[in-house]
């Protein structure tokens, strides 16, 4: 357990930078099939601690890509066709990933579907296997449903990282919060690391000043995904990130903290 946590932070700094790439069962392709090798490698060399992709994609990658950047089987699926996209459902397993040479495994839980009580199951039952096999959990919670009606709020999003590190898992990945000075709150009320999600998907903000604000309020790093591949120049954004996330200051006191006010890496301030 503890090499396989070790890699899922090249520089060691217990710092994460994740690229989920896993978008082609909800959505459909992000990438022509023979350009996703090239996708990754962008990714690696731009400074990404790991990648997350379904089973069959990850049994297709060129092995020499991962060795400075680790390996994240995700383990849920729905798509944007069903009567509820937000029932994910388990569509692989903790043993599957370990032949694939996973370093870590992750699970997606929507707190307030429809199904939220069988998503919450499986987040269990993966947690156990993890546990058999010394495998990290990334737990993927997001209030997201027919019950939830902001899904930024501070202590809704301390809810549901708590339920992650309560079943079992080793870091948490959410959505932000509004104002996002208030992932400090979150932070501090998990005792596992917490990951924030890339932000709006506004074609004119700034992923690296937005990652400015989520680690100077003391979050453990990003995953970032569309604001990546969907990107005009995917290779500067992953270097932007990769700078704010391994070079971040330390986090600021609770309430003296500005999203718009933070430039570790003279990025454009977000607007």
């Amino acid at each position: 357990m503890a090499v396989r946590l070790a890699r899922l932070s090249r520089h060691r700094d217990e710092r994460f930078l994740f690229v989920p790439m896993d978008h082609s069962v909800a959505d459909g392709p992000i990438v022509a099939a023979a350009r996703f090798n090239g996708l990754v490698r962008t990714a690696v060399e731009g400074g990404a601690d790991a990648i997350v992709v379904h089973k069959g994609r990850a049994a297709g990658i060129d092995a020499g890509l991962l060795r400075d950047c680790a390996l994240i089987v995700h383990l849920s699926a729905s798509t944007a066709h069903a009567r509820d996209a937000d029932a994910k459902v388990l569509v692989g397993a903790v043993e599957e990933a370990i032949r694939l040479g996973a370093d870590a495994v992750s699970v997606q839980v929507n707190i307030g579907s429809d199904t939220e009580s069988r998503q919450l199951t499986d987040l269990g039952s993966v947690a156990g296997a993890c546990r058999r096999w010394n495998v990290p959990l990334l737990a993927m919670v997001y209030p997201r449903g027919p019950r939830i009606s902001d899904p930024h709020d501070p202590a809704l999003l301390a809810h549901v990282v708590n339920v992650a590190a309560d079943l079992g898992a080793d870091l948490v990945k959410t959505t932000w919060a509004t104002p996002l000075e208030r992932m400090a709150d979150v932070v501090e009320s998990c005792p596992i690391p917490v990951l924030v999600a890339g932000g709006p998907h506004d074609p004119g903000a700034d992923p690296a000043a937005f990652a400015s604000g989520v680690m100077a309020a003391g979050c453990a790093g990003l995953a970032v995904g569309r604001a990546f591949f969907a990107s005009g120049s995917p290779a500067r954004v992953i270097r932007a990130l990769s700078a704010v996330v391994h070079q971040a200051p330390a986090p600021v006191e609770h309430g003296s903290l500005s999203a718009d006010s933070i430039d570790p890496v003279r990025a454009v301030p977000a607007r």
